[in-house]
């Protein structure tokens, strides 16, 4: 390691002890009383939009649970004929954070349509069909939720595994996913 990189390194972990230590200031847990939140996520979960309810199911000194689903319809259009697919994301997350600040850690499920072209090998013709996908979509990032209520904010690194369904033939691993989310607590 030469001595440029050396610096960074030690930069970057006077960072996150600095940041550490400021995050343990804060001297007593706040229970959320704002426990459900209606919010728009740009990619994320859903790939491409999803409008999102979630749900803080436990809480216990720092660390809350989260469960949320949304809804989403991406259109396809093909040799002229557009159809409308719909995307469910289901997630689970870890939250973790005394009042307005969190650490959040999730996976989930992301079932959607999507159509496959496809080939007859004795006719010679192609076949156009809507077969049922999912992947797991995993989540690292930073949520902003007071416990009162209010503005609510989430960024994260949603990375997806998918797994072979509807005609997929193995697993794979899409690591260039990230979500931001704007909406409401109450």
């Amino acid at each position: 390691m030469n001595l440029k990189h050396k610096y960074l390194f030690f930069f970057v972990l006077f960072l996150i002890v600095a940041i550490s230590f400021r995050g343990t200031a804060q001297t007593e847990d706040v229970k959320f009383t704002a426990k459900q939140a209606v919010y728009l996520e740009v990619g994320g979960n859903a790939g491409r939009y999803a409008i999102n309810y979630g749900r803080i199911i436990h809480q216990k000194g720092k660390l809350k649970l989260n469960a949320s689903a949304g809804f989403s319809m991406f259109h396809d259009r093909l040799n002229a004929k557009t159809t409308w697919l719909p995307v469910v994301p289901v997630e689970i997350s870890a939250l973790y954070g005394k009042s307005n600040h969190h650490l959040e850690l999730g996976m989930g499920v992301t079932s959607y349509l999507t159509r496959r072209l496809g080939f007859d090998s004795e006719t010679f013709q192609t076949t156009d069909k809507v077969v049922f996908d999912a992947g797991i979509p995993l989540r690292i990032g930073y949520r902003y939720q007071k416990p009162e209520g209010g503005f609510f904010f989430r960024a994260g690194y949603t990375p997806i595994i998918n797994f072979p369904t509807g005609g997929g033939e193995e697993w794979s691993f899409e690591p260039r996913f990230a979500g931001l989310s704007i909406g409401k607590s109450f």
